[in-house]
């Protein structure tokens, strides 16, 4: 069974709206770890993720890379939870083929959402599309249970591990500190230094970009 859960409704965008600072709308829901409540991951953050289906390509490919990198979002204090509109015996079939032909185990919870409650709450699919199958949507939620970043890719299209990976690590680094991630950051590399608005700084800076373009060390990855 799903459910929607409204105790932070006051706080949350209309459905098929969130943007990056809403609350993630909360839900109870059957998964192939057990009854999940997404308040539950408070205190951690969280990759909420949707795939179009089970037994399809990319998504395959998507699932084993992801299993492969699980032990990384661990170490840096992150769950996953995947979802499709697929019945939960559709994702435990699906999960034991690729065991059998990958020989790797996915562990984290796909959640069932076949009546698409939780996918039309996080605009996951249009209110009013004919094509059920979930788009490739990625929610990074923070320990609070804001959302601090999203993306979507097409059903043709698979996600990128390294790269969800990067934007955690960035997200996490920004955190320790008044801070910027450039283009590229990984950690380990330079951060950019808030710049400072005030005029006096503007004209006592030694290059026309160094107000404004300051690099420090500080925001590398916990």
């Amino acid at each position: 069974m799903t459910e929607m859960i409204n105790a932070d409704a006051e706080r949350q965008a209309p459905c098929a709206g969130l943007r990056i600072g809403d609350v993630a709308p909360d839900f109870s829901a059957r998964t192939t770890a057990g009854d999940v409540r997404l308040s539950d991951y408070r205190g951690q953050w969280l990759i909420l993720f949707s795939h179009p289906a089970d037994f399809t390509p990319v998504c395959t490919t998507e699932f084993v890379a992801l299993a492969q990198a699980a032990s990384d979002f661990e170490q840096r204090d992150c769950a996953l939870v995947a979802l499709s509109v697929d019945s939960l015996f559709s994702h435990f079939a699906w999960l034991r083929l690729i065991r059998d032909r990958y020989d790797i185990e996915v562990r984290f919870p796909i959640v069932e959402d076949p009546t698409l409650v939780i996918g039309r709450a996080y605009g996951m699919v249009a209110p009013n599309d004919n094509d059920s199958a979930t788009v490739r949507t990625t929610f990074f939620i923070d320990p609070t249970g804001v959302i601090r970043a999203m993306t979507c890719y097409p059903a043709n299209v698979g996600r990128s591990t390294p790269e969800m990976l990067r934007t955690l690590d960035a997200l996490q680094a920004v955190d320790d500190g008044p801070v910027l991630a450039p283009a590229n950051w990984a950690p380990g590399e330079a951060m950019l230094a808030q710049p400072d608005a005030s005029l006096d700084t503007v004209f006592s800076a030694k290059s026309q970009t160094d107000w404004f373009m300051k690099e420090t060390k500080r925001g590398t990855r916990k």
